[in-house]
């Protein structure tokens, strides 16, 4: 039998709330708990009767089973995530616990409601660069090993994809992303679209717009995104305003 609480996984985008979906603020209005990163928590305002349950960066399994725990006692919870929940966040947090968790928690009833991810906003703020295939690569070695990220985006620039590069400096890794230029600058050619697309949605957006030769990983923290395009990436100058980034929806045959 299933337990009488639920636990909906919420995406809140990237940081506008007017990228929240209608699905997500009407699970997050109707819930009777509201569990997540601390910052994300406090986007959200707080209804009478609500209670929330913050925790800190780094925390996503304890706090993917402290939701279980509160469904499981017939609350109705909402635990909110950046972007889209599904996309390096905390859905898989979710089932890796319920997988690995109580046998009553595969009772539980949990769905998943997405949001718009950094990916999505950052290509929509200048143009069209996910328009042909492509792939998301997270540089955070926290849970696999480097080799592996080398691997994979070796990998990847090697296939011609566009690379969304997730998570691609903090201060405890500032020289991973700068391992990762270099290899891409091994592989890619050096006028290769580069976008760096930092706190989309927020007060404090930035969005750079380069080579990838010129281009200075530098810049990047853990709230920016990185586009890395492909040989069908291409950057349209428009006088004084900011460039169009597209990828083209065709390929040529090599």
């Amino acid at each position: 039998m299933s337990a009488p609480g639920s636990l909906r996984i919420v995406g809140l985008g990237p940081g506008s709330e007017a990228w929240i979906t209608p699905e997500a603020l009407g699970l997050i209005a109707n819930a009777t708990d509201l569990v997540g990163y601390g910052p994300y928590l406090e986007r959200l305002p707080l209804k009478p009767g609500q209670r929330r349950h913050q925790s800190g960066n780094g925390a996503e399994l304890e706090r993917a089973r402290h939701a279980l725990r509160l469904a499981e006692e017939g609350r109705h919870v909402a635990l909110v995530s950046g972007g889209d929940p599904g996309i390096f966040a905390m859905a898989a947090a979710v089932f890796e616990a319920i997988d690995e968790g109580e046998p009553g928690w595969r009772d539980i009833d949990v769905a998943v409601s997405p949001g718009i991810s950094a990916m999505q906003a950052a290509a929509a703020r200048i143009g069209a660069p996910l328009g042909h295939d492509f792939c998301a690569i997270s540089l955070s070695d926290n849970l696999k090993p480097w080799p592996f990220v080398e691997k994979r985006l070796a990998a990847a620039a090697s296939a011609d994809f566009v690379i969304a590069l997730y998570n691609p400096a903090s201060a405890a890794r500032p020289h991973r992303i700068h391992d990762a230029f270099a290899l891409l600058r091994d592989l890619k050619p050096a006028s290769t679209p580069v976008v760096f697309a930092r706190a989309v949605g927020r007060e404090d957006e930035h969005i750079t717009i380069e080579t990838l030769d010129a281009a200075d990983p530098g810049l990047a923290d853990m709230s920016t995104l990185i586009i890395v395009g492909s040989s069908e990436t291409r950057i349209v100058p428009r006088g004084a305003a900011a460039p169009f980034v597209y990828t083209s929806r065709g390929a040529k045959v090599p």
